[in-house]
């Protein structure tokens, strides 16, 4: 009885041990399915109704676990405010409110992060960070006007950044919106094989 006990409570912990290995890979497969879902749904999505009706799904990377990176969250303090450069006419103002230290690979990459004056007045944003970037697939296998992440005020010293949720920005698919350009500053010098590729409407 003893060993039985013994058996299962180690057979628990496996099983517990799994569905942690798991739960990264999962919550990417929702990130997809709820990006897809916004781009169907024709109050959430910036598609016209012509290419939403076509629309089957986003092209994602195979999912990769090697750019879902722990990184050092470092804030910056009494920072002025800029106005981004953006695809279109209307430019959002921000501030830079820290920065993001990882590596890939071995190699050190920084990144900053950005906040948005303007969503720091709504209740449901004001945690809310801008995180823009580019990388060595951009106008290649990627957007050309670079991808971001979605990312909110870390709670501590670290925090994890991963690439595999990687979007484009509205502009890719309609060029109604004015979407943020990313800084020079957050161009990183590698290929970023994670997250959505060239905004491509499947039929």
């Amino acid at each position: 009885m003893i060993l039985i006990k013994g058996f299962a409570a180690s057979l628990l912990l496996c099983l517990c041990f799994i569905l942690q290995a798991q739960s990264p890979i999962e919550e990417i497969k929702k990130f997809q399915q709820d990006l897809n879902a916004e781009y169907r749904d024709s109050k959430t999505s910036p598609l016209s109704k012509k290419d939403r009706k076509n629309f089957t799904g986003h092209d994602f990377f195979e999912i990769n676990l090697s750019l879902r990176v722990e990184a050092t969250f470092e804030p910056l303090f009494n920072q002025e405010t800029f106005k981004m450069p953006a695809t279109g006419a209307v430019q959002g103002e921000y501030r830079k409110y820290g920065l993001l230290h990882f590596q890939i690979e071995g190699q050190q990459f920084q990144l900053t992060l950005y906040q948005n004056l303007a969503l720091t007045n709504t209740a449901e944003y004001r945690d809310y960070l801008f995180l823009p970037f580019t990388d060595l697939t951009t106008g290649d296998t990627t957007y050309g006007g670079g991808r971001y992440i979605e990312f909110w005020i870390p709670n501590g010293e670290t925090t994890i950044l991963d690439f595999n949720q990687a979007y484009n920005p509205y502009c890719a698919y309609n060029v109604n919106y004015s979407c943020p350009i990313p800084p020079s500053e957050n161009h990183l010098p590698i290929k970023i094989l994670a997250g959505v590729k060239e905004p491509i409407i499947k039929y």
